[in-house]
């Protein structure tokens, strides 16, 4: 069945936020009660989304690959710190980004940009910014994952190993005082590590349920990159790291 703009954002909202008030619908969207409840009744129609009580929600929210959840998880925090950094990308700059909820995020907040030009390892920030405004998206080839739909091993690393761009951003599922940026998994890891050599300004972004955590790989040391964007302000023993390493601290407003 085919969805008109408003219904493909509402379910949109839906799958970011698990479950949204109607009302807020109607608010975002800028259009009455009336109007987002008629776009709503087809949906439920559908089997798309359920409605309980002056909420919609997903139907079926237990077949939602882990990816999707995940990137529900800290949703509002992980907008916060997209905006922040989209802010600081202009028109016509170059950008390579690795797989990760918060990268996807930041992705779809790109896509008011024009002429950027994209190099990514994942399916999800390549099918978001392609053939958008202008920009030219490099996809690295490999190993597909099939959580994430990223693209790993030594052949995509070849690949972005080519490039030389102006931002560099990857997300990072563990902040630890001493163990530094860290992941759970070695070829997401390797990528990454990659990555930060590959670019001018070099950004981590994270939420603040990643601090304190330590994870099986260390990516990079707090020196190792130019900035840190976050949602609140860290431990103070990780602030107490950053500032010793010159690393930028930023907290998304």
């Amino acid at each position: 069945m085919a969805f008109n703009k408003r219904q493909t954002l509402i379910l949109e909202r839906a799958r970011q936020s698990g479950s949204v008030r109607i009302s807020d619908l109607a608010t975002e969207l800028d259009v009455s009660l009336e109007t987002i409840r008629r776009d709503i009744r087809p949906l439920a129609e559908a089997g798309e989304i359920v409605k309980s009580h002056g909420l919609i929600g997903l139907a079926r929210q237990d077949m939602e690959a882990p990816f999707e959840r995940r990137m529900r998880e800290n949703f509002e925090a992980k907008l916060r710190i997209a905006r922040h950094v989209a802010s600081g990308i202009g028109d016509g700059d170059s950008v390579m980004m690795d797989t990760g909820t918060t990268t996807s995020v930041l992705a779809r907040e790109l896509r008011g940009k024009s002429g950027l030009t994209i190099v990514t390892n994942s399916s999800d920030v390549a099918r978001t910014l392609a053939t958008v405004n202008g920009n030219r998206v490099y996809m690295a080839g490999g190993e597909l994952h099939g959580d994430n739909g990223a693209a790993f091993g030594r052949s995509a690393i070849e690949f972005v190993q080519a490039f030389r761009v102006r931002h560099v951003v990857i997300s990072i599922s563990a902040v630890d005082p001493v163990g530094g940026l860290m992941d759970y998994h070695l070829a997401e890891a390797d990528f990454a590590r990659t990555i930060l050599g590959c670019g001018e300004t070099r950004t981590v972004i994270t939420d603040h349920s990643k601090f304190n955590r330590r994870a099986l790989v260390r990516v990079a040391g707090f020196s190792e990159v130019d900035r840190l964007v976050t949602d609140r302000a860290p431990p103070p023993e990780i602030a107490e790291r950053l500032q010793a390493a010159g690393t930028q601290l930023e907290i998304a407003p």
